[in-house]
């Protein structure tokens, strides 16, 4: 049998607002892509090597753990504030952010802040210097930016003052949590990006 909804207005209306309905997202799926933005990491088996950094190497109680699967990166674990107080997972990614502003990261969590970290291999006194900046997260999905220009500097959780961060030698990236609260931390992230502000 037959049916020709443009002899129904109240079919053809139905079937126009299904066409219009978008698609529900799902919980973690490819990065959307636009052409002022550049894709960094869709968590694919065998994309880059997550590796987990905790406070350990200065004698703190903190544990972590990173692991990349569905789609997504997942770092979990449980904050010891005392005689330390932080967890990372980091990867070495070499890339070029010359004309980029910031990073994009679609992610959600157990309501914790988290930091993303973006290394030039930038030292200071011959140690290392971390480049971070923070986001919130809660138990829904959402995309949160952070711009280049509000990365703070530090050595071992000590501000210092360097160069802005040479956008032309990245060379590494990290998730951070140390927001000074013991107990569990979760984070999931589903893709991360850099991205140019078009506006003006």
């Amino acid at each position: 049998m037959t049916y020709f909804i443009d002899s129904c207005p109240e079919m053809l209306f139905a079937f126009l607002l299904l066409m219009l309905v978008p698609a529900p997202l799902e919980e973690t799926g490819h990065a959307p892509a636009f052409a002022d933005s550049l894709l960094l990491f869709e968590f694919e088996i065998g994309e880059a090597r997550w590796e987990v950094v905790n406070d350990g190497v200065m004698g703190g109680r903190s544990r972590g753990q990173g692991e990349v699967g569905k789609g997504a990166l997942r770092f979990t674990g449980t904050l010891v504030t005392q005689g330390g107080g932080f967890s990372s997972v980091r990867t070495d990614r070499r890339v070029d952010l010359s004309g980029y502003d910031g990073l994009e990261l679609r992610v959600r969590g157990n309501g914790r802040p988290f930091e993303v970290e973006v290394s030039d291999g930038t030292r200071f006194r011959g140690l290392p210097v971390s480049r971070r900046g923070a986001f919130e997260t809660s138990d829904e999905w959402a995309v949160v930016r952070v711009p280049f220009d509000v990365l703070g500097t530090s050595v071992f959780g000590r501000q210092v003052r360097v160069d802005r961060v040479d956008l032309s030698a990245v060379e590494s990236f990290g998730f951070y949590i140390l927001d000074g609260q013991d107990g569990p931390f979760e984070l999931e992230v589903d893709w991360v990006r850099a991205y140019q502000n078009t506006e003006g």
